[in-house]
């Protein structure tokens, strides 16, 4: 069995749209369930106590960029860069499998104006078909996703019902429905390594759409992407909407 851990970068409210982050992503990770609840959970868990000397602390981009919390070492330039390499060794050294959508907001907007579909909503269905993909022809897929508020929440639930009812763009509900057991809400604090890994990649991927100077930690993720027979990238493991 699979498991996909989602996670998101960027606001999918489309009333406001940010001149400096002008994009959603969703994205996440593919990891087989017995190496997710085993030796990907036992490494995090060891780069935590080597980093930081307890296994409770939640890997969070934005503590992270911003020093917050049990990350205040951070604003040591010598930790810091210990820090952001061994992390890199880490995901290098994990085993997954990257998909990610990504929305450009602004152009969303421009192109279908009061009809556009919520961010969220629409990469979802996008996951949800990529992930349905990577599973084999008799093989059972989880997705894990962040929980957020009630409203949000249930929004999602429904999203991912719709989906199961009425399919995706080339995957019809039956597949879905017998593919993918359910779609799981966790919240940040169960401390779930997948999540918490789901969470390092969706940002570098939100940069390289925007076309920001690529950092280690992307030349790595962008090796795990899922990829067709030919090596391509997008439409594949990334889609970027609208095309």
């Amino acid at each position: 069995m699979k498991i996909l851990f989602l996670d998101e970068s960027g606001d999918h409210n489309l009333t406001s749209v940010c001149s400096d982050y002008p994009v959603f992503v969703l994205g996440g990770v593919i990891v087989e369930s017995d190496y997710a609840t085993g030796e990907m959970d036992r490494q995090v868990k060891r780069f935590k106590r080597e980093l930081f000397g307890a296994e409770g602390i939640i890997l969070h981009t934005a503590d992270i960029t911003r020093s917050l919390g049990a990350f205040h070492r951070m604003r040591n330039p010598e930790f810091r860069r210990r820090f952001y390499a061994e992390l890199n060794t880490l995901v290098d050294r994990l085993k997954f499998r990257v998909i990610a959508c990504a929305i450009k907001k602004d152009r969303h907007l421009e192109t279908y104006g009061l009809h556009a579909v919520d961010p969220y909503i629409l990469s979802l269905g996008t996951l949800v078909e990529r992930f349905c993909r990577q599973l084999g022809r008799d093989e059972k897929g989880l997705i894990v996703a962040e929980r957020r508020d009630a409203t949000l929440d249930r929004q999602i639930e429904l999203a991912f019902l719709n989906l199961k009812i009425g399919g995706a763009n080339r995957v019809p509900a039956r597949e879905i429905d017998r593919k993918i057991e359910s779609l799981t809400l966790r919240d940040k604090r169960d401390n779930i390594s997948g999540l918490q890994i789901a969470d390092l990649v969706v940002t570098p991927i939100g940069r390289e759409v925007l076309g920001k100077p690529q950092q280690p930690d992307m030349k790595i993720i962008d090796r795990k992407f899922v990829r067709s027979t030919h090596g391509e990238k997008l439409g594949f493991g990334l889609v970027i909407l609208p095309k």
